[in-house]
């Protein structure tokens, strides 16, 4: 410790950030990203279309700019994360690798704006799949690789994050998805590696998988790809402004419900799976809810369908199980469009764009173990009012949950609804509709991709939008897939100077 932080420590006062770690932390990924430009434009480059360069051009920038941040984070020692250090971490990795994923979108042939750019790499990081972009299906095939290598990347990052520094900060609940229960030292980064071998494993395996899945099927090579890094991160982000409609093909639908709903479930269990502890994934709770939910929400979409005239027999059952599988995943993919079915139809999908998948999963949303607690904490209550006297324990897989666990879980489901208030007003102040303002910031916010309405529906995209409009769903992105209060605690002045 320098004489100066010693200083401040010994007043009281915070000692200073030192941004080192971040700096290094942050130029190895902007490396990883540059290098990673090669490929769409050897893709545009075997195609002979033009584009390649602002590709190449990007990232020899991105790979100039991370090597210097290396160079500057450089230490003697091994580094290690602090709890303001961590939570500064998390954002600015999104943002920054947003900032410069956005740059061959701007230089590019489908010449974005600098907002429209970034909302584009933000929705691919976030694996929201939300869009500006059309005319998808004569699009060069260095974009489209890249939007779904977004979705790819942004996908094994998110569940690392779930899984090694999200539960350390007791954001939300998490502390319940501890990997090392054992573990409270503030080593972020050393247990985030340790980590991510075992995730990483089972997303290439589902990946791979998903990709030979959709081969059987039917699909060419490169849309099998870059599909299933779009499926098993649960991005949406697809070859055709038709989504997967564009196939009309039953055994492609089936494929992607199958690993839509794989990639919403808690990605350690696949680890513990693979280990040979099959029954672990279908006895967690977690799981149980959340495929009881997509059950129920199936069954009533099916009826509506059937009783309205919509549809009928197995192509009304495929259309419901799809898009509730889309929706509660937060995929976003369309095989029907499902924005004329009504309003039940509308009410059904909103609910299911809510409450979201798994924890530890690449899905986005409220999240089922969220929602478990609190059923659990409402019935608590409930028996406290009618028993004066009785003790009624909440537990989770038959451990007690504390009640600071309880607490975390209702601090964040209010926060996610007052947040999802807020940027539905600001929405509709901007011009919008009500209909799509709350599709819109729910989609955004849960990271599913498309909402309800002509405007943002599946048939549609964002690129309507006025750039304010853009520029607050961004922000909702990030908001979202960073459960909120990683990002809002960072403007709260006590965090800095506590």
């Amino acid at each position: 410790m320098s004489l100066a932080n010693a200083a401040r420590v010994q007043r009281g006062s915070t000692p200073a950030l030192d941004l080192r770690p971040l700096a290094a932390t942050i130029g190895t990924l902007l490396a990883i990203l540059g290098a990673s430009m090669v490929l769409p434009a050897l893709a545009d480059l075997r195609a002979g279309v033009a584009g390649e360069s602002a590709f190449v051009g990007s990232a020899a920038v991105t790979i100039f700019v991370g090597v210097l941040m290396i160079v500057s984070g450089r230490s003697a020692g091994p580094m290690r994360l602090d709890l303001r250090q961590a939570f500064l971490l998390t954002t600015s990795v999104w943002v920054v690798l947003a900032l410069f994923a956005a740059l061959p979108l701007a230089w590019g042939p489908s010449g974005l704006s600098p907002v429209k750019a970034l909302f584009e790499s933000m929705s691919g990081l976030t694996t929201t799949g939300a869009s500006v972009m059309s005319g998808l299906d004569a699009m060069a095939p260095g974009v489209l690789l890249w939007r779904n290598m977004l979705h790819w990347f942004g996908g094994i990052g998110i569940v690392v994050i779930a899984i090694a520094v999200l539960p350390a900060l007791s954001i939300g609940g998490m502390q319940l998805f501890r990997t090392e229960s054992s573990d409270r030292s503030e080593k972020f980064l050393p247990r985030a590696g340790s980590v991510a071998k075992g995730l990483l494993a089972a997303y290439g395996v589902l990946t791979l998988l998903c990709a030979i899945g959709y081969g059987l099927a039917g699909m060419r090579p490169f849309d099998a790809v870059t599909l299933a890094m779009s499926t098993v991160s649960s991005g949406g982000f697809a070859n055709s402004d038709s989504s997967l409609a564009v196939f009309a093909n039953p055994a492609v639908d089936y494929v992607a419900i199958v690993f839509m709903l794989a990639a919403a479930l808690p990605f350690p269990l696949y680890v513990r799976a693979f280990s040979g502890d099959v029954r672990k994934l279908f006895r967690n709770p977690e799981v149980r809810l959340f495929l009881g939910l997509v059950a129920v929400f199936t069954v009533a979409s099916f009826l509506q369908q059937t009783f309205q005239g919509i549809a009928s027999g197995e192509p009304a059952l495929r259309g419901a199980l799809f898009t509730v599988a889309s929706l509660m995943s937060t995929t976003g993919f369309m095989a029907v469009d499902y924005t004329n079915w009504g309003p039940l139809s509308d009410a059904i999908f909103f609910i299911a764009m809510f409450l979201g998948g798994c924890t530890g999963s690449t899905s986005g949303g409220l999240k089922s173990l969220r929602i478990l607690i609190a059923l659990k904490a409402v019935r608590q209550h409930l028996k406290r009012i009618s028993y004066r006297n009785g003790q009624f324990p909440i537990r989770y897989g038959g451990a007690p949950v504390s009640d600071d666990v309880v607490a975390s879980v209702l601090g964040f489901i209010f926060l996610y609804v007052a947040s999802f208030v807020v940027i539905s007003v600001i929405l509709s102040m901007l011009g919008l509709d009500l209909r799509t303002a709350l599709s819109a910031a729910i989609a955004c916010l849960a990271n599913v991709g498309p909402g309800l309405g002509p405007l943002v529906g599946p048939a549609s995209n964002y690129g309507g939008l006025s750039e304010p409009a853009i520029a607050v769903l961004t922000l909702a992105m990030l908001l979202g897939r960073l459960e909120i209060v990683t990002v809002l605690v960072l403007v709260v002045p006590r965090f800095w100077w506590r």
